[in-house]
């Protein structure tokens, strides 16, 4: 029985080992796909962001990876980057708009072609790829048509596989902003498929033709594994700094943290805080396309900061170079027409903007106070303090002050014994004159 019993158990461990083993086994040997997901105007993390993806994806010996697009576009710089990263990829890459309500806008447009394989949720859009200015304006005529020459070069080699109609369409969204449905698009053979989520798409690409540029591969994606690449923590910090409603707060913390530093020198902490406040919105400045004349009214607010710390104007400057941070961040963000930038919003620079002068107009003012307030040393030092008899005060005697003991008089010349409570009024020579503490 006890043989029995031991041959039971350990069949039954051996079970339990084996068949864990064989799961991860069984998992291993299923093609890997790799997703990541790009939502939002292009900047240098989410660059940075594909480019993790990718290196993972060959690192990991994916069979596929798929880049969910929603981008309303982004400098030509950027999407030259991301179009040549997807193209010397040695992993097939997917480019699909989606969710449904997506746009490939712009320079979200030929990184859409850029991919080995192009498709598109029901309900989504591609195109309107004309080349602006760096704050959304129009182009002078000369560098428009230039911009414009250039991109539909590019848009012909990505689609010149895809047709005549394919070609003639991707040109358009360039010449003339044209912007076209996911059903369009299609039927025009600009992308290849319509899938609805991501399973229907891997079912519907299952036994697809590639052509890499080591040469074609048919992508086996029989019982394949979704794994999702996270954008990192920096990245994410990266991202959340090209907002201008982000950056106006670093900015104003930056501003008042710098002047309290300035009013009250010799701390490190509000210096600190804001120098990496500053810092952080420098960065967030350099990726968004801004006005830079509203530089110039920040510049000019910080200016008129510092001078009513050294020259004090009972607000005045102050009041002044409120106004100005005020109009430099709204023109400084809002002139912003780039789709898929969020403009600041217009209570929150005001609010802030009145909360700021507030906050310096307490600093200088304790600052002044503290200026004007005659400095006592000594004797002076101790005058309103409280303590308590030590030795009766006949008048004479000691008391308990400040943690000391003094030579103490009773300002009545009266007597009051030990443990009396008392506040210091006065000084005569090297005592002090008190008086009694009224219980109340």
């Amino acid at each position: 029985m006890k043989l029995i019993r031991l041959i039971t158990i350990t069949s039954w461990i051996l079970i339990a080992i084996i068949i864990p083993i064989q799961s991860v086994y069984a998992q291993t040997l299923s093609p890997i796909v790799i997703t990541i997901q790009v939502q939002g105007p292009l900047t240098p993390a989410l660059v940075g962001y594909i480019d993790r993806g990718l290196s993972t994806a060959e690192r990991q010996g994916a069979e596929l990876l798929i880049l969910q697009l929603d981008t309303p576009g982004g400098s030509i710089d950027l999407m030259n980057t991301i179009v040549q990263n997807l193209r010397s990829s040695e992993i097939p890459v997917v480019v699909y708009v989606a969710p449904r309500g997506a746009i490939a806008g712009s320079a979200g447009t030929l990184i859409t072609l850029a991919g080995h394989i192009a498709a598109m949720a029901p309900e989504t859009a591609i195109g309107a790829a004309s080349p602006v200015g760096g704050q959304g304006e129009d182009l002078g005529e000369t560098i428009e048509a230039k911009q414009k020459e250039i991109l539909k070069a590019s848009v012909r080699s990505l689609a010149a596989n895809r047709g005549a109609e394919a070609v003639a369409l991707a040109e358009d969204t360039i010449e003339n902003a044209k912007a076209a449905s996911a059903e369009e698009a299609l039927a025009v053979g600009l992308i290849d498929l319509i899938a609805t989520d991501l399973n229907d798409l891997v079912e519907k690409i299952n036994g697809s033709t590639v052509e890499l540029a080591s040469g074609a591969r048919v992508l086996n994606l029989d019982n394949s594994v979704l794994l999702p690449v996270e954008m990192s923590f920096i990245e994410n910090l990266l991202q959340l700094l090209t907002n201008p409603n982000i950056l106006f707060i670093l900015l104003t913390i930056g501003v008042q943290a710098i002047f309290i530093e300035l009013s009250n020198p010799g701390g490190w902490v509000a210096g600190f805080i804001g120098a990496v406040c500053l810092i952080l919105a420098v960065y967030g400045l350099g990726v968004l396309p801004v006005n830079w004349f509203g530089i110039l009214f920040l510049i000019t607010a910080f200016i008129l900061f510092i001078l009513e710390i050294n020259a004090p104007t009972h607000g005045a400057l102050t009041a002044a170079g409120t106004i100005s941070f005020i109009i430099g961040s709204l023109v400084l963000f809002n002139s912003i027409e780039t789709p898929g930038f969020p403009q600041v919003s217009v209570p929150l620079v005001v609010s802030t903007g009145i909360f700021l002068a507030g906050g310096i107009f307490v600093v200088l003012r304790f600052a002044i106070r503290a200026l004007t307030t005659p400095i006592r040393t000594g004797m002076e030092s101790l005058m309103g303090l409280t303590g308590f008899v030590i030795s009766p005060l006949e008048p004479n005697g000691t008391i308990q002050l400040a943690g000391e003991e003094w030579s103490a008089i009773t300002e009545d010349f009266g007597n009051l014994p030990a443990g009396t409570p008392i506040q210091v009024i006065d000084k005569r020579g090297i005592s002090l004159i008190v008086k009694r503490i009224e219980k109340s």
